[in-house]
């Protein structure tokens, strides 16, 4: 069992500036990375809107950038996923990884929030066949192919315009008549001529043999149905906090969000959450970057009061 100050669960953008603020206090933290290396934006092909970067940049490169800087000050990143924690009774906390356990005198949650499905018939045999959730990881796979992409925010909509770089055409389906993204992405997306809308409608059902061949759509207003061919679905509608580790042990919100005080720490104390985990509002890199900060100061400040 390895003794730490401080491990951070989860490597997104909270998760590695809470490691750098951890690290140039000397406390040496631990990062454990989850499934996916820096969190949801390390699959975000173009990142426009995080300060200092004015000809915009990508998710990996940014996420490689963070993690250079927390490792430059002691930062240590271990590539495993979390598979059990006990953060009852005090400190020292017990964080076990399919590979190792730790145990640590402060623990960050920064596990974010994972992708809804649309719960339809289809979707789940067909995943990796044609049902997606992450243009930038799939979209070379759709040259010269048809889509749909369903939702109407803005990660719908950059990642529908990420398709059209492949795509033939690219239908966005909304079950709104309006869309909720920004207005920027908004113009982009209405503007271009390989994409199109179809407003007020939902997707019932995911049809193929072996691949994704076409989709159940209905009209929420008009309950007109129809089959529309397709190549592909991409899916964002939404997300879901990463909570399920916590359940029992950390207080949750209706919707599962972790909560937290100004300080960012949950109602154990010692255990501090930033990030999407505990953030149903912003979501953004730059709102996540920030309270990873917070957490990190937090828990320096937390330590030194101990000693």
């Amino acid at each position: 069992m390895q003794k730490e100050k401080v491990v951070i669960i989860g490597s997104g953008p909270a998760g590695l500036t809470a490691a750098l603020y951890t690290a140039r206090a000397n406390l040496d933290p631990v990062v454990i990375s989850g499934s996916q290396l820096g969190g949801q934006v390390a699959i975000t092909y173009e990142v426009e809107n995080y300060p200092g970067f004015p000809q915009g940049t990508s998710g990996p490169e940014l996420v490689e950038l963070m993690q250079k800087q927390a490792e430059k000050f002691g930062a240590r990143l271990v590539i495993d996923e979390v598979s059990e924690v006990n953060l009852k009774g005090g400190t020292p906390f017990k964080i076990k990884t399919y590979g190792e356990t730790f145990e640590a005198e402060a623990v960050v949650v920064c596990t974010g929030a994972s992708p809804k499905r649309l719960g339809v018939p289809g979707e789940d045999a067909l995943i990796g066949k044609g049902v997606s959730f992450c243009a930038t990881c799939d979209g070379f796979f759709f040259r010269g192919k048809d889509v749909v992409v369903v939702g109407g925010g803005d990660s719908a909509l950059e990642e529908g315009l990420f398709l059209t770089r492949f795509a033939n055409r690219v239908r966005v389906i909304h079950r709104r008549d309006q869309l909720r993204a920004g207005e920027t992405l908004k113009q982009r997306a209405l503007s271009h001529e390989k994409m199109s809308f179809l407003w007020d409608t939902v997707v019932d059902e995911i049809r193929g043999n072996g691949k994704v061949e076409a989709v159940r759509l209905r009209n929420v207003k008009t309950g007109e149905a129809e089959v529309a061919q397709t190549d592909g679905v991409f899916v964002f509608i939404g997300h879901y906090p990463n909570t399920d580790l916590f359940k029992g042990q950390l207080e949750m919100d209706p919707a599962g969000y972790l909560i937290t005080d100004r300080r960012m720490m949950t109602n154990v104390a010692g255990v501090f959450a930033a990030g999407e985990v505990q953030d149903p509002v912003f979501r953004q890199v730059a709102t996540s970057v920030g309270q990873g900060c917070q957490a990190g100061m937090m828990v320096e400040r937390w330590l030194a009061e101990r000693e």
